[in-house]
């Protein structure tokens, strides 16, 4: 058995070094598309995404285009909207064929307990939580496609551009245990037992046990570092794009 997970792509469309990273990512998925049980994309796979109801965004033509040979070809594709594509709805799902998730999902793997997801909102301030409420808000997601994608698309790409050379850079670890989503797994380890939580987001690859039969990892991200993870039907194990294991 393969299951791969990777997560925080943050392509930006326009962007050379983007398009880059995106050659770069479609030729992983070259590589594991003939051994892939199933995909696991876990949210920031875009650094903004917006649907109109008859504008597609710019961009990322390589990309979407493999998400369709894929499932095409059988392999289950899951992708996690993160808190850049939040705005992810049908559009992906109706013409690539894969399987959108817009919460954590639970689900058993070879008869092992997952939980799966971005990390957005698990682990953040609840002002932050309120902020993704608040874009998840359906009426207002209804009144700004209203606006022309000329200006409405440009905003979010301004706004999320700003930040993106903060996350060129992996999330400093003062210590494991110190880790918001790590400290979120322990918490949710006291309510029901998983085997494994995976998650994106912080943009840190990790792998820590957590109990004697329970593994926190994190992919890590695609900017720098080109992380991911795979499970062989037994235990979870971290690589970076030349296939070296992470200890």
């Amino acid at each position: 058995m393969r299951v791969y997970f990777a997560s925080d792509l943050h392509l930006i469309a326009g962007d050379k070094e983007s398009r880059c990273r995106e050659k770069r990512f479609v030729q992983w998925l070259d590589t594991i598309k003939h051994d892939a049980d199933a995909i696991y994309l876990l949210g920031d796979m875009f650094d903004f995404w917006f649907e109109y109801k008859n504008v597609v965004t710019k961009g990322f033509p390589r990309f979407i285009g493999k998400l369709c040979e894929l499932t095409d070809s059988g392999i289950p594709v899951h992708f996690f909207t993160g808190n850049h594509d939040i705005w992810v709805r049908d559009y992906l799902a109706s013409e690539t064929g894969i399987i959108v998730h817009t919460e954590p999902m639970e689900t058993e793997i070879n008869g092992f307990r997952f939980l799966i997801g971005h990390g957005h909102g698990l682990c953040d301030t609840p002002a932050y939580r309120l902020l993704l409420a608040i874009l998840r808000n359906k009426t207002l997601h209804t009144l700004y496609a209203a606006i022309h994608p000329r200006w409405g698309v440009a905003f979010w790409q301004r706004i999320s551009g700003r930040g993106y050379e903060k996350r060129q850079a992996a999330t400093p670890c003062v210590s494991p245990e110190k880790e918001p989503l790590v400290r979120f797994a322990r918490q949710m380890l006291t309510l029901r037992h998983y085997d494994f939580f995976v998650f994106g987001h912080r943009h840190l690859s990790m792998q820590m046990q957590l109990t004697t039969n329970s593994f926190y990892i994190n992919t890590g991200e695609w900017i720098t570092h080109c992380t991911y993870a795979v499970f062989d039907g037994k235990s979870m194990v971290l690589y970076d794009f030349s296939n070296e294991v992470i200890a």
